[in-house]
């Protein structure tokens, strides 16, 4: 039938066909083929014309090179200048739109946040010679760079490469308000590309005159101030439009250094520092010698401020979660809101200093730079959060937003979830003579060997092979039957269950990174999230979210929000049981174990110590049952310390604060722990080295718990009562026709009736 079909006409004819087709196809591609060789001899032909060779050549090579590394810098600058962009995704000059007044414990004012619409001055009521000062000290080119000053970074540069050291700094005021506005203060490349990027941003967007304003407006000028308007107010008592020349240069000297410079604080250095900047003045061009000198031989003399510094790091992170609050939709619409926090401002104080003190007597010693710390109750209420050494020259706050390693501080987590298999009790043994998970094979601490030990003595020891080996069996404990046994697999398995605890104690905000040494502490952690986990041992297994607002008021003084009634309730989230089991483990480790050097007289203490690989990191997380804190030192750049361990300054930190915050109230064990404290050693007339002494201040007869909820239940009623007063009054004159400014003192008076 095909035969036939060929031999047809139609077939013949498709045949034809298809050969017709076959040959257009084979001279295509040969005409294609012919024409591109001869372009392509074309080409070469050319190429070989403007062949160039010697000094010629190398120059086209180099350029070859730069032209390829300049695009893919381009693609990288793309990538980056995307993600600084994002941050303005917003409407970014109002992001903070909130103003809040924040209350401690005590119901005294502790400090505000968030924008405050009736302090702005206009630019133009500046004195001249305050706009002046700030320019010559910080941005003397402002008015003619772009946003970024090649020619200011240059000079800084060389400067600073005399002086062997920072003496000048390169930003722009334009880059110093885009880190102010949507960046923080972290040294990193990446930062700096993307501050870069939005100062160029912010140049076209604004003008020069707003961007000044905005900068002297939100830029942080020590003793909790924020904005010049508000320094001037503190550090002199009146309106910036009224400073003198002399106070202008003082005000215009804490941009660099707040804290180091703040009059109140230092007034030698805050003098020198402003004769600084009556010299740039003149060196800028603005005035003559003869201008400054009335300003030089009449030094600004700062009010006598015996203020305590602001709890500004607690502040910071009491908006942060005030914001999530509001957005959230627990705060209604009103934008103007007081809130009284757990923070207690003797604890707050003395955590201060004992951090501060630390490093200024063994920061050398040990080379650290840094220390952070967080007290808070076992329901998770922040009586005190230090996340640094000095606000004023670095708001990040290390408590709160740094990840770090916690070392053998995780280790608790470990030895909790074996407890949850019902495989182990205290004095279970352990094998902790040696253990290899693949190739990996951790060590102890100082090399020290071990062999079967109790579970008790392999925590107060914190052998890194026990661990590693109760991971392990805690992984058997959920490896399926008849299933072949796999070492690394269920090691993992036993991970995972540590993960998923950790989780449910509060540890929410870093990714728990799962490597065969996350039962060592390998994996980073925030140390809020780390503090939260601990007052779960210390409260018996209950959730213990860290919060900062225990009661939250309109602009009308009206409770909108009430932790113990609109917040997350206290679950049981560990059987107790196991929980008192742990903490009899862990008063070992204070008792007997690597955190001696945290014992307090009268008061049974649990808690365990970390230090991380090369002395990166130092802990000491600790409980009783009235506190929980947690002590951290380290350097931003995660450099090694010189063998600083947990167990030393970190533990003796932890102390300090503590034996404060423990005077004047009734004194707790930790959940499940029944026996009597043993005696602290007390500190010698001439200590050892290395012992941190602050002395022993007394801290004020506080209110019980109950009696403080009391009166501030009899306060609310009283608001209550004032609110409703203040509405009876507000229609009674309305309705016989109030003026309007009656009616605003009622709508717009001080939150609560405040005086």
């Amino acid at each position: 039938m095909f035969n036939g079909f060929q031999n047809s006409s139609w077939g013949k004819r498709l045949k034809r066909l298809l050969l017709d087709f076959d040959a257009a196809v084979d001279s295509a591609m040969y005409q294609s083929g012919e024409r591109a060789g001869a372009r392509w001899s074309a080409f070469s032909a050319f190429m070989h014309r403007i062949n160039v060779t010697g000094g010629r050549k190398l120059a086209v090579e180099l350029a070859c090179e730069g032209l390829t590394m300049a695009a893919l810098g381009s693609v990288l600058m793309l990538s980056l200048a995307t993600l600084a962009f994002r941050e303005t995704s917003e409407d970014w000059l109002k992001k903070q739109n909130l103003a809040v007044t924040f209350l401690d414990r005590y119901g005294q004012i502790a400090g505000h946040r968030g924008i405050k619409h009736d302090d702005s001055i206009p630019l133009e009521q500046l004195p001249d010679y305050v706009v002046q000062a700030v320019l010559a000290t910080e941005d003397r080119r402002f008015y003619e760079h772009w946003g970024i000053d090649p020619i200011g970074t240059a000079r800084a540069l060389n400067v600073n490469a005399r002086a062997s050291g920072v003496v000048q700094g390169g930003s722009t005021i334009t880059q110093q308000l885009a880190k102010n506005l949507f960046l923080n203060n972290e040294r990193t490349f990446d930062r700096k590309v993307r501050e870069a990027f939005l100062a160029v941003w912010l140049e076209f967007r604004l003008s020069k005159s707003e961007i000044l304003k905005l900068y002297l407006d939100r830029a942080y000028m020590g003793g909790g101030t924020f904005g010049i308007q508000a320094a001037a107010e503190f550090y002199f008592g009146k309106s910036v439009r009224d400073v003198t020349m002399a106070e202008a240069a003082m005000l215009a000297g804490l941009f660099k250094a707040p804290s180091k410079f703040a009059p109140h604080i230092n007034l030698p250095a805050a003098r020198a520092r402003a004769n600084d900047v009556l010299q740039n003045m003149v060196e800028a061009g603005f005035l003559s010698e003869g201008q400054i000198f009335v300003a030089r031989k009449n030094p600004a003399a700062a009010l006598d401020n015996t203020r305590d510094s602001a709890p500004d790091w607690y502040l910071d992170w009491a908006f942060e979660e005030v914001k999530k609050l509001a957005d959230s939709g627990k705060l209604g619409s009103d934008r103007v809101l007081t809130v009284r926090t757990p923070l207690d401002p003797g604890v707050q104080r003395r955590a201060d200093l004992a951090i501060e003190d630390a490093l200024r007597q063994f920061g050398r010693q040990f080379n650290a730079d840094q220390g952070a710390a967080v007290i808070m109750e076992p329901n998770g209420a922040v009586r005190a959060l230090v996340g640094g050494r000095d606000y004023g020259q670095s708001q990040f706050n290390r408590a709160t937003d740094a990840a770090r390693q916690p070392g053998s501080s995780f280790k608790p987590f470990v030895y909790l979830a074996a407890l949850m298999t019902e495989r182990f009790n205290r004095d279970s043994s352990i094998d902790a003579g040696g253990i290899c998970i693949g190739n990996w094979c951790p060590g102890n601490y100082g090399g020290a060997s071990a062999g079967r030990v109790s579970m008790v003595n392999a925590l107060q020891r914190s052998l890194n092979t026990a661990a590693v080996w109760i991971t392990l069996k805690t992984g058997e404990a959920y490896w399926p039957a008849g299933v072949g046994y796999h070492q690394a697999r269920i090691h993992a398995l036993g991970r995972a269950k540590i993960i998923e605890l950790s989780r449910s104690m509060g540890i929410v905000n870093t990714p728990l990174v799962d490597t065969v040494s996350l039962p060592l502490g390998a994996a980073e952690v925030k140390m809020i999230d780390i503090a939260a986990g601990y007052a779960v041992f210390a409260n018996g297994g209950k959730s213990a979210k860290p919060f900062a607002a225990v009661e939250v008021r309109n602009s009308f003084g009206e409770v909108i929000y009430r932790h113990d009634r609109d917040g997350p309730l206290q679950k049981q989230i560990v059987p107790a049981d196991k929980i008192a089991i742990l903490n009899n483990m862990m008063k070992e480790v204070v008792n007997a174990g690597t955190a001696r050097a945290a014992q307090l007289p009268g008061v049974q203490v649990a808690g365990k110590t970390g230090t991380t690989n090369a002395y990166k990191d130092a802990w000491f997380n600790g409980y009783t049952g009235n506190y929980v804190g947690a002590i951290w030192f380290g350097n931003d750049a995660s450099t090694s310390m010189r063998n600083m361990t947990g167990g030393s300054l970190p533990a003796r930190t932890w102390r300090e604060i503590m034996e404060y915050a423990h005077q004047g109230i009734e004194l707790k064990n930790p959940f499940g722990v029944f026996e009597a404290p043993r005696e602290a050693p007390r500190v010698a007339s001439n200590p050892a080295p290395g012992t941190l002494v602050l002395g022993r201040p007394q801290r004020p007869v506080t209110l019980s718990r109950r009696s403080a909820e009391t009166l501030a239940d009899i306060d609310s009623m009283m608001r209550s009562s004032a609110v409703q007063m203040k509405s009876v009054d507000y229609n009674s004159t309305s309705s016989i026709g109030a003026p309007s400014s009656i009616v605003s003192r009622v709508r717009l008076g001080p939150p609560g009736g405040a005086q």
